[in-house]
Formats: C-alpha cells, structure tokens, sequence
C-alpha cells in the first residue's frame, strides 16, 4: 500500500503507511517474545503477497480498516480461549493488543472520515496527505 502511495506522489501516504506497517512488525514482535518466553516457538506463516495496485487512497484505508476490525476479532477470539482455558497470563498480555486494535480502529475510521469530507477535490487531497505525513510522527505512535 505505501509503496503504490509512493509511486503515485502521495509520498506524506506512503510515510504514513511505511511507518504503520513497522508498528505492526513491532506488535508481531511482541508476540513472539512472549511465545518464546512461555516456552512456544513462535513461527511466521506463510503469507500471502498484498495486492500491488489500489483504484484509491480510500480503497488503501477501507481495506486497512477492514483488516484491523479482523484482527481484532482475532485478537477477541484468543481472550475467550483464554477464558476457557484459564490462563490468565495470556489474557492479561492480551488486553493490550484488545486496547491497541481500538486505537488502530479509531485510527482507520478516522482517515476515512476525513477522506469522505474531501471527496474528489484534489486541493484537498494534496492537504490530506501532506497532513497525514505530519500525523506519522504525532498520533501514529503506540
């Protein structure tokens, strides 16, 4: 996503969105620090590769939005197994990723309602991204 925001000129997007993706990297690092730790050994699965090309920034932030409201409802789904299987150990190192997934919600709803008040003015979309190149350094940090 920030590598098609790049090529396209909307290099405050791309910024944005680079930086996003290391928060993520991070969250997944937490994680498995806290597998090994318990004894696991944590591992990444396969991926599959992201789509290269986007009809829009809109497109870009409805997709992120729909993948975070997933992932929190992954995230939900190992807080009830928790629940079933008693460990509360996990469930509390769980409640910050159920804290952090709101943020990442409100985060994503956010630049959708700002791009739903721009519409197709371009002057406004020049504004948005250099904007959210600001915003990178000041609400992007968890």
């Amino acid at each position: 996503m920030a590598s098609w925001c790049e090529v396209k000129g909307f290099n405050g997007t791309a910024k944005f969105l680079y930086g996003h993706s290391e928060e993520e990297r991070m969250h997944m690092l937490k994680l498995f620090k806290y597998i090994n730790d318990r004894g696991g050994h944590a591992i990444v699965p396969g991926l599959q590769s992201p789509p290269k090309d986007y009809s829009s920034i809109r497109e870009i932030f409805e997709t992120v939005l729909s993948h975070e409201v997933k992932v929190s409802n992954e995230i939900n789904a190992l807080v009830g197994l928790c629940i079933d299987e008693k460990d509360y150990t996990t469930h509390n190192f769980l409640q910050w990723y159920v804290a952090e997934q709101i943020e990442e919600e409100t985060l994503a709803r956010n630049v959708l309602d700002k791009l739903n008040l721009i519409g197709d003015d371009k002057g406004g979309m020049y504004l948005f991204d250099r904007d959210l190149e600001n915003m990178h350094g000041e609400d992007n940090k968890h």
